[in-house]
């Protein structure tokens, strides 16, 4: 999000999303390096990364598939990415479902390159020099990600339709704005499995009015749900606030905050959720949970095959 957006989020942000450990007892903290380029392997990875096209509201908009070996039909994961401009094939997310035997699909919402159209965080910095008081600015925000959640919407109905996807098996995630978008996607009736939400709403917290559109969400969630947050994201009100309630509305349902990971904010944030180093920590339990809520992985696959592609 941008630097005009952030000032009241991170403010709040700093007291609350490095919180202590009690007296005596060391802090865990996941310590990585900043990540400058992919290593070797993941950049030889990221080539087996399909392009693929879908259509959403006359618009034909962008992404990206990575598929196991096999002809199928298997369950598929769709990852939301966040607010980034131009958002990336993700082959470390890539690697790790595949190699359970899960299709990723990494659609681009309108106006994130390369897909055509506005781009989201320009259409909320009009809004914002346009708004005549904070309240409004706030719902028109909120608003707005209920717009680019039909993106959301015609990326599921899509690879549904592929013939190496388990139609009754589809998983929804994401991480910071992908995460609000899948809590939103939560709410409607798509024949979704699970949802698996990264710090939604965590750099846009000091939003009340996107703060009350989540709980709405999650109090409708039609499937599992599972937040999670690293010790050290932005903010962690979205597992304070929203965390009691998605326990409360189903035992499958969970709510974590793990360890600071990494020594920054957006160490915390996005690369917990998107870094291998990351994904070693919350893939297991990410497993366990869509596990329990009926949607199994399949054998690993040995390598990944970009034989068949999908049908735009």
């Amino acid at each position: 999000m941008r630097p005009t957006l952030l000032l009241f989020a991170v403010t709040s942000a700093l007291a609350t999303s490095l919180l202590a450990a009690p007296a005596g007892t060391p802090a865990q903290v996941t310590r990585v390096k900043p990540r400058t380029e992919l290593s070797p392997e993941l950049r030889e990875f990221r080539k087996t990364a399909i392009p693929v096209q879908f259509p959403s509201h006359g618009l034909t908009l962008h992404g990206w598939i990575y598929k196991p070996q096999g002809t199928g039909p298997f369950p598929a994961v769709v990852w939301n990415h966040g607010s980034e401009r131009e958002p990336t094939a993700h082959p470390d997310l890539g690697k790790f479902y595949t190699s359970h035997g899960f299709v990723l699909f990494l659609p681009v919402r309108h106006g994130h390159k390369p897909s055509p159209g506005e781009y989201i965080q320009d259409v909320i910095d009009r809004y914002q020099s346009e708004a005549r008081d904070r309240t409004s600015f706030q719902k028109k925000v909120v608003e707005l990600q209920d717009v680019y959640n039909q993106d959301v919407v015609a990326a599921i109905a899509w690879i549904k339709e592929q013939p190496f996807v388990d139609r009754k098996h589809i998983v929804v995630t994401g991480c910071s704005y992908g995460g609000i978008q899948t809590l939103l996607t939560a709410e409607q009736n798509l024949g979704v499995s699970a949802f698996v939400s990264f710090a939604p709403g965590a750099m846009s917290w000091a939003n009340v009015e996107l703060r009350n559109r989540l709980l709405t969400a999650v109090r409708a969630a039609k499937a599992p749900v599972f937040l999670l947050q690293a010790e050290n994201d932005y903010n962690l009100g979205p597992s304070e606030v929203l965390g009691p309630v998605i326990r409360a509305q189903s035992s499958l349902n969970r709510a974590k905050v793990y360890p600071a990971f990494g020594t920054t904010h957006q160490e915390g944030h996005a690369g917990f959720a998107c870094w291998e180093e990351g994904i070693a920590i919350w893939g297991p339990d990410v497993l366990d949970f869509l596990a329990k809520a009926g949607v199994p992985a399949p054998i690993p696959a040995a390598r990944p095959a970009t034989a068949e592609k999908p049908r735009n």
